[in-house]
């Protein structure tokens, strides 16, 4: 049986331990941090369609569906919290499944459970520092404590900062910075709850005059918030570490205080404990080098998009899926790397350009801000009216494992 080293615990990591188990692989997951969960940033996370679809074909939709919620609708509100347009989130799934929203933290613990109950095994505490190809065609990984391990295949599931990718390519591109800091939180106030008159389900996303805020209530009643505001500078780690979460919360309330809707008072009511401080969003450029004859990236590290797009988690997991037919399917390791990237190249490019349209990356000063508050509206209620037909593209991709993945010789040969 072949052996692949999987390097990040997150989600691209547990996922692709779990295709590549079904495709016949022995996976062996290597996460840096001695608790992956108790490390990640962000508060929650969507799952759309496609992204549940494609779990659906390792047996591991019920883990996103048992932990998070449905979400179906996005209701879009100006800052003097008129009512734009009603749209859903993606489409729906032939048994009803909708999007579905999880905590992020939830979902990484979710996620590492279900591939140990299946019996992969995790090593923490293991910071990949360097890789090499092996004289007999196979990968030898070096960890900052000291020890090495060798197997068929290394993928580098280790997100927007990869070390995996700087290995592949020491002049790979750097994450790229949107100019924007991301926060969050949860919310257990009956009263707030009850003034909000928001059903389970339903997002209300504010386009506020100096912040960008997004809600839902989720089934237990809890308030479930993020936040976008502008930061003419990327924080170094030792400022996101050194600021608090009242700090976040004053600077927060004061930029949303300019708007009639609800946000500010939902910021407000959000204890340290439950307040998810700021952090940096980046989006990933193009990426040119994706793997090596025994190496190869997935999920963030090769193509991260802006979390305005909803479909970090769901591209992740195609990728997992992809990549386990792919080394399924085709004789060697080599051209199984190849034919991954000539699937999904161009569908992930695709969506990390539609996410940077829609991130604010591309109107983050002056005049050019103000242009995209005022024509905004307009193109909502435009697109409500036509459905989401647009975006049928992103959400009705769909991945079969029955299907087999031998590419036709003359793509091979291209």
């Amino acid at each position: 049986m072949k052996k692949a080293l999987i390097i990040g615990g997150g989600i691209a990591g547990p996922v692709t331990a779990m295709a590549l188990q079904k495709a016949g692989w022995e996976p062996v997951v290597y996460e840096a941090y001695r608790d992956a969960a108790a490390e990640q940033i962000g508060a929650y996370l969507t799952v759309a369609v496609n992204g549940l679809a494609a779990l659906a074909e390792i047996d591991a939709h019920h883990v996103v569906m048992n932990t998070g919620h449905a979400t179906d609708t996005l209701s879009f509100y100006t800052s003097g919290d008129k009512l734009i347009a009603d749209m859903p989130i993606g489409g729906t799934l032939p048994d009803g499944t909708v999007t579905h929203s999880v905590k992020r933290r939830d979902l990484y613990r979710a996620l590492n459970a279900e591939a140990v109950r299946r019996g992969i095994r995790f090593e923490f505490g293991k910071r990949l520092v360097d890789a090499q190809e092996t004289a007999d065609g196979g990968v030898v990984a070096m960890f900052a404590d000291g020890t090495r391990a060798e197997a068929d295949l290394l993928v580098g599931a280790d997100g927007i900062h990869s070390r995996t990718r700087e290995i592949l390519d020491p002049n790979a591109p750097k994450a790229h910075y949107l100019g924007i800091y991301g926060l969050g939180g949860f919310v257990s106030d009956p009263g707030l709850r009850a003034e909000l008159g928001v059903r389970p389900g339903a997002y209300g996303m504010i386009f506020g005059k100096k912040a960008f805020f997004g809600y839902l209530v989720a089934p237990d009643g809890e308030i479930w918030w993020f936040a976008n505001m502008p930061g003419a500078q990327e924080l170094s780690k030792q400022t996101l570490a050194e600021t608090t979460p009242a700090q976040w919360r004053e600077r927060l309330v004061t930029l949303l205080e300019a708007d009639r809707g609800p946000a500010a008072r939902i910021v407000a009511a959000t204890p340290d404990a439950t307040f998810v401080p700021g952090f940096n969003q980046y989006d990933m450029p193009s990426v040119s080098t994706w793997h090596n004859d025994t190496m190869v990236i997935v999920g963030d590290a090769a193509h991260a998009v802006a979390s305005s797009s909803g479909q970090g988690v769901s591209m992740a997991v195609e990728d997992a899926v992809t990549l386990a037919l792919c080394l399924r399917d085709l004789p060697d390791t080599a051209s199984a790397l190849a034919e991954f990237e000539r699937r999904r190249r161009d569908r992930v490019e695709r969506v990390v350009a539609h996410g940077a349209e829609t991130s604010g990356d591309k109107a983050q000063h002056g005049l050019a801000r103000v242009f995209v508050r005022l024509v905004t509206p307009f193109f909502l209620k435009r697109a409500a009216k036509q459905g989401i037909g647009s975006l049928n593209w992103m959400f009705d991709h769909r991945i079969s494992w029955s299907d087999n993945t031998t590419p036709h010789p003359a793509a091979v040969e291209q």
